[in-house]
């Protein structure tokens, strides 16, 4: 959980992701559409991604466990989270309160 949140802070947007995951490819899409530059972690490519996965699913509750997706070094959520905000008009003003993005 550790390395996790590690790395989850690593940048104002940070992406869980899988290679073969078409929601992390959308999720990643739709984010740098706002001119983000999300740092992405792929799990499936990483040494301890098999760890990172578990700690994603029992620490924070991801089902399924990617995208994975923290903006301002907290957990904000999967790919039901990011399209929520993003229809409510609440992504944006997110990014940019995370410096992830200016106006």
């Amino acid at each position: 959980m550790d390395v996790l949140m590690m790395l989850g802070s690593a940048n104002s947007v940070v992406i869980f992701t899988k290679t073969s995951c078409c929601m992390s490819y959308s999720i990643n899409k739709l984010i740098r559409s706002f001119g983000a530059n999300p740092t992405i972690y792929e799990i499936d490519r990483l040494p301890n991604g098999k760890q990172i996965e578990k700690a994603l699913t029992t620490a924070l509750g991801c089902n399924p466990s990617v995208p994975a997706v923290f903006i301002g070094k907290e957990f904000v959520g999967g790919a039901n989270e990011i399209i929520s905000l993003n229809i409510k008009g609440k992504l944006k003003p997110l990014l940019i309160k995370a410096n992830a993005i200016w106006i």
